[in-house]
């Protein structure tokens, strides 16, 4: 869908419609695309994919609002799944994936990094529950794999930087 076709009644369906897809190659881990129970997906399997340009758009306009988890299903492997349909493409279609994920990428990792630094600073997260807590478990539910390994490294090195500071600064007086 472009620009021209926001508030077309036909193309508002045609993003809610799914391809039939045979895939011709083997795709592994990704065997939970369509409904699939298997790990990965065999050559000449059928599968149903959602159209993505909505997906595309909507990382276009605001990256940082769009659940990557929600994507491509359990294990939130986006990123992972990106690439491996990268490398699928022609070249154009290659590079323009390429570049979508990139720049995806690059639009979330500072309020990854700053969200992990945030909720690192209001104190343990996951142990205690209530609002802190679910606030953080809500927001990295809906990262890609990737990016709530980040989020953890952040919140590691936030709460070993603020121990530090406050051990140095105990030594100091």
């Amino acid at each position: 869908m472009d620009n021209n076709d926001y508030f077309s009644i036909d193309a508002i369906l045609a993003e809610n419609q799914k391809l039939q897809l045979t895939f011709t190659q083997p795709i592994p881990d990704m065997g939970h695309l369509g409904g699939g129970s298997e790990n990965d997906i065999a050559p000449n399997a059928k599968r149903q994919i959602p159209v993505c340009s909505k997906v595309r758009n909507a990382l276009r306009a605001e990256p940082r609002s769009v659940r990557l988890s929600n994507l491509v299903g359990a294990g939130g492997l986006w990123y992972g799944f990106g690439k491996t349909i990268t490398e699928m493409l022609s070249d154009e279609q290659g590079k323009e994936m390429s570049e979508m994920l990139t720049s995806t990428f690059k639009g979330r990792l500072v309020e990854v990094i700053d969200q992990a630094q945030h909720f690192a600073a209001l104190g343990p997260v996951g142990g205690g529950g209530g609002p802190t807590g679910d606030s953080a478990q809500a927001f990295r539910e809906g990262l890609d794999v990737t990016e709530r390994e980040l989020f953890t490294l952040a919140q590691e090195s936030a709460k070993r930087m603020k121990k530090w500071y406050e051990d140095s600064d105990k030594g100091g007086r």
